[in-house]
């Protein structure tokens, strides 16, 4: 049985006329009259009568012709739906990311592609770094934003560029000493209690405070350590020392608070975004359509690297 005995059946008890019927569906009238003898057969039973007066349904036509319907609507749905998925206007997308992508780039991406595909569903997850990249590699992630590209088994296989640059700065409270300075020294640091995030969450900022400060880490060892940079801001507003982070911390101004350069400019890792390069998932396509209208100087690179596949 296919489609088209369905809609041969429904034309015919529409019209009530194998003729009239035949001529709507854009078909000879005989075979029309097979092809409806072939469904009865099939089925088992008698769907029409046929009579002087027309084509009427019998009692199992009728209860036919009630599912005959509905499994036409649901092929038209499916067939939608179907377009809709390989068009990446469906499906389901989980997204890793650090707490300080939600300051740059992601706001203005994720309410972009939010709008642009509203049919696709999000997964989100903050984890730090090394996290986000284990889940990627594993497949329980599809994209993943880490501070420094993934690294270990497995992340050969993953595609990963740039998406933002980044040095360290400082942040204060607007009654700190340092409040008004363009720039505080990495001596001036030394002397300060210091708000810094978790070296186990993100060791490559930790390595970039060690690389600041030198030889001597002893700041380090009697600093505050936050869960991420929304909280060294909010440390800092408190007063409760000198705030150290991403310069992208710029994006969450705080009222109470005032930024520093920090000299020397100690660069801090990228922010990398990385997806598995066998992974041809529509909904992952779109996904990447956006960042790449969202940011074409990160389009660019990753068009640069999705070249060879």
């Amino acid at each position: 049985m296919e489609a088209r005995h369905l809609r041969y059946a429904l034309a015919l008890a529409e019209h009530g006329h194998f003729g009239r019927a035949a001529q709507a569906l854009g078909i000879a009238q005989p075979p029309l009259s097979k092809q409806i003898g072939d469904l009865e057969r099939e089925v088992g039973a008698r769907l029409f009568d046929r009579t002087s007066r027309g084509v009427f349904a019998t009692a199992a036509g009728e209860a036919f012709l009630a599912r005959a319907r509905r499994a036409l609507v649901e092929m038209t749905a499916a067939t939608v739906d179907a377009g809709r998925a390989a068009r990446g206007e469906t499906g389901r997308l989980r997204l890793g990311f650090v707490a300080s992508a939600l300051l740059e780039p992601l706001p203005d991406l994720l309410g972009r592609f939010g709008r642009e595909q509203p049919g696709v569903r999000l997964e989100l997850h903050e984890t730090a770094s090394s996290r986000g990249a284990t889940a990627l590699i594993a497949g329980e992630l599809d994209v993943a934003i880490t501070l420094g590209p993934p690294r270990g088994a497995g992340a050969e296989r993953l595609v990963s560029v740039p998406i933002g640059h980044d040095h360290m700065v400082a942040v204060v409270s607007t009654a700190h000493p340092y409040a008004g300075r363009r720039t505080v020294s990495v001596d001036q640091l030394r002397r300060q209690q210091l708000i810094v995030a978790g070296a186990v969450d993100e060791p490559a900022v930790a390595a970039g405070l060690r690389t600041l400060l030198g030889a001597d880490l002893s700041p380090l060892g009697d600093a505050t350590v936050a869960r991420d940079v929304h909280t060294i801001i909010g440390l800092a507003a408190c007063g409760l020392g000198v705030g150290l982070g991403p310069s992208r911390m710029r994006a969450a101004p705080r009222p109470g608070t005032w930024f520093c350069e920090v000299t020397p400019r100690t660069p801090l890792p990228d922010l990398v975004l990385s997806f598995a390069a066998q992974d041809d998932s529509p909904a992952l396509g779109v996904f990447l359509d956006t960042v790449r209208k969202n940011c074409p100087a990160v389009g660019a690179a990753l068009d640069q690297r999705l070249a060879p596949r």
